[in-house]
């Protein structure tokens, strides 16, 4: 467990939003496009070769690379996936390689109130369930890590993925139901090297 405020030379945070290009049309932005909520009924989002059309899903408009790199998604409904992926990925179509998680350009970590599961390349692992809704992510690009953290007054690791990332990576989210509500939160994250 890291706690916040935790003295260390390295600080690291940034600010992701989504990208409304990207966006589902069941996906609906609010707060500077920093929140999500999934509607039944459909926003009239122009059409872009970047929106996913079948998935649930938005990315963020920044790739992230050559760096580290920190943010924090609260959700609060019944599941959500916080994932990251290749700018590649496909968005057209209901099969696996445009969803997030289920191919190897994307790492996903799937949330319920009852069932967390690190997803990869058709493989899921299942992950001890935490209380919190706050989930954090550190990216460290150049050495290949990608972390995922419950958080709340202190920090504790849920799953770590090392590889080696050869491209940008892109925050994203994907919904499986309508009751989800999700936000891009902002807290700085004192790393130790």
């Amino acid at each position: 467990k890291h706690k916040y405020g935790r003295p260390c030379k390295d600080r690291h945070s940034c600010q992701p939003i989504l990208d409304v290009n990207t966006v589902h049309r069941n996906l609906h932005l609010f707060e500077g496009n920093r929140t999500a909520t999934m509607k039944s009924v459909p926003k009239n989002y122009p059409d872009h070769p970047e929106r996913f059309d079948h998935w649930q899903q938005v990315l963020c408009k920044e790739g992230l690379a050559g760096s580290r790199y920190y943010w924090e998604v609260g959700w609060k409904g019944s599941e959500i996936d916080v994932a990251v992926t290749y700018r590649g990925i496909f968005r057209k179509g209901n099969n696996n390689v445009c969803s997030l998680g289920w191919n190897d350009k994307s790492w996903s970590l799937y949330c319920s109130q009852s069932k967390f599961s690190f997803v990869h390349n058709n493989k899921s692992t299942d992950l001890p369930v935490p209380k919190s809704s706050r989930i954090g992510v550190y990216l460290d690009h150049v050495a290949g890590v990608l972390a995922f953290y419950t958080v709340s007054d202190t920090m504790q690791l849920l799953y770590q993925v090392r590889t080696t990332f050869t491209e940008a990576i892109y925050a994203g989210s994907s919904w499986a139901t309508s009751s989800v509500t999700l936000s891009l939160l902002s807290r700085t994250f004192y790393f130790p090297k």
